[in-house]
């Protein structure tokens, strides 16, 4: 994006919305890689089982229901931006667990 201080705000707006929705469906039409995203979810599940193991059933919940609102907000995002379906699911699985790739 560029910005013209003596460019007309009708046409900034279209330049705009235009860069937008080219950014948006490079977003949808991305190839989703979710092997960083399967590490983290693992991770994830072992701390859950942990947790559950020894009794710790309020952290329990707190972290599982803290990944569950993350991902609701990551599909929602999803879902706002235009995507459905199977491709919405990955974008939000990769949203949540990605961080699993930087290990």
């Amino acid at each position: 994006m560029y910005f013209d201080e003596n460019e007309p705000q009708s046409v900034r707006e279209e330049r705009f919305a235009a860069e937008r929705a080219s950014r948006r469906e490079a977003r949808r039409t991305a190839v989703l890689d979710s092997g960083g995203a399967h590490i983290g979810a693992a991770i994830v599940t072992v701390v859950l089982v942990l947790l559950g193991w020894f009794g710790k059933t309020v952290a329990l919940g707190v972290v599982s229901g803290v990944f569950l609102l993350w991902f609701a907000a990551a599909l929602a995002w999803a879902y706002a931006d235009g995507d459905h379906g199977r491709h919405a699911l990955q974008r939000a699985y990769n949203l949540t667990f990605g961080w699993g790739d930087g290990l």
